[in-house]
């Protein structure tokens, strides 16, 4: 009877564990690689946003004051209002009674009718500068939301890369590759566009 051959199946099932690890290897480089560089531009993107949104309510607070001295002008623009018409009133008696105006009531009658108009002009520039400023504010709001959009999109290629090196799968991340692409030409947007 011809004696058996034996194969050192324990060498050949080193060199095919060699062989795995080797691939699987360069799939962890290259998932640590892009999930380092996501990471970068997450925390670039997160900067932006934080920047934008901190701006824009400074702009929003800045709007508010120009809309309280805007307020207190058309108050002061009423009072002033008042103060001409009780002058109006007092003439019209005056008149009534046949009694001369004199010609300090006259003037200072003018003189309210002029202090109005640019009391006028006054509030009228404080609210220009009020929506300017709102305006501007929100473009930035708008801006914040992109940023954080794509913030949002390289966390999740993030995850989804540390997913992909525990199972070694190259669809999981082949995903995190696409969507950290995604994210990143979000940021790219948002940051050219503002």
């Amino acid at each position: 009877m011809p004696e058996e051959i034996e194969v050192d199946t324990d060498k050949l099932r080193e060199a095919i564990d060699e062989e795995i690890e080797r691939k699987s290897a360069s799939l962890l480089r290259s998932i640590a690689l892009t999930t380092a560089f996501f990471a970068a531009l997450a925390a670039i993107g997160s900067l932006l946003a934080g920047g934008s949104i901190n701006e824009a309510l400074a702009l929003k607070t800045e709007a508010t004051q120009k809309q309280a001295q805007a307020s207190d002008q058309w108050a002061y623009y009423q009072a002033k209002g008042i103060k001409a018409a009780i002058l109006k009133s007092q003439m019209e008696l005056l008149a009534a009674e046949g009694k001369p105006v004199a010609s300090a009531l006259d003037e200072e009658s003018r003189r309210y009718a002029d202090e109005e108009k640019s009391i006028s002009a006054a509030a009228h520039e404080l609210e220009k500068i009020r929506d300017e400023k709102d305006e501007e504010a929100n473009l930035l709001i708008h801006h914040h939301h992109y940023y954080a959009y794509s913030v949002a999109m390289l966390q999740v290629a993030i995850a989804l890369g540390a997913v992909a090196a525990l199972t070694r799968k190259r669809p999981a991340w082949w995903g995190s590759s696409a969507l950290g692409l995604l994210g990143g030409m979000l940021l790219l947007w948002a940051w050219v566009a503002g």
